[in-house]
């Protein structure tokens, strides 16, 4: 059974969970305004894979005889100054979600909630990936390459806003 504690606790993250959802599924709607397919499409994926998330604390808090409350989901911004901009919030957002799930840990350990602790190591790897995943867009440095990141146009400088349709910066791997 879990502590009054760690349950919610657990329900804030499942609340975070779905609030990553809700951001990238706004971060693929800016994308889409902008004739970004790929980005578009990432952003989905991104947002499907936070909603598994949060289904998992959902079921492990009902596994656990707990009791899953779902506040109010706080609304995502809506607009970004260029691709670059986006994925650097995505980015620090994942940073923002590694320490939430961190604190989420180590709540556990001091409740001695072993069951919790071990649920969650799956999710402090995840975050590792998710946090190289997207630095990797932001800084081709991250990635091993040498050439320009996903959102970089190759000029060595940062991209800026244009709403054209056509000829955008390269993207590479979506």
């Amino acid at each position: 059974m879990l502590s009054q504690k760690v349950q919610e606790a657990l329900n804030k993250q499942v609340n975070a969970e779905l609030y990553s959802e809700y951001l990238y599924l706004s971060m693929a709607a800016y994308f889409e305004a902008e004739n970004f397919k790929g980005m578009a499409h990432w952003m989905q994926i991104q947002a499907s894979e936070e909603h598994q998330h949060a289904l998992k604390f959902y079921d492990f808090i009902n596994d656990r005889n707990g009791r899953v409350i779902l506040p109010q989901i706080e609304g995502p911004k809506t607009q970004w100054n260029s691709p670059l901009d986006a994925f650097e919030d995505a980015y620090k957002h994942e940073q923002k979600v590694t320490g939430l799930i961190n604190d989420l840990s180590n709540l556990a350990l001091s409740e001695k909630d072993h069951a919790t602790h071990n649920f969650l190591e799956w999710f402090v790897g995840e975050q590792v990936e998710e946090e190289a995943n997207a630095l990797k867009i932001v800084d081709p440095q991250a990635g091993g390459r040498s050439g320009p990141g996903i959102v970089h146009d190759g000029s060595g400088t940062r991209p800026t806003h244009r709403r054209r349709r056509r000829s955008r910066s390269r993207i590479e791997g979506i």
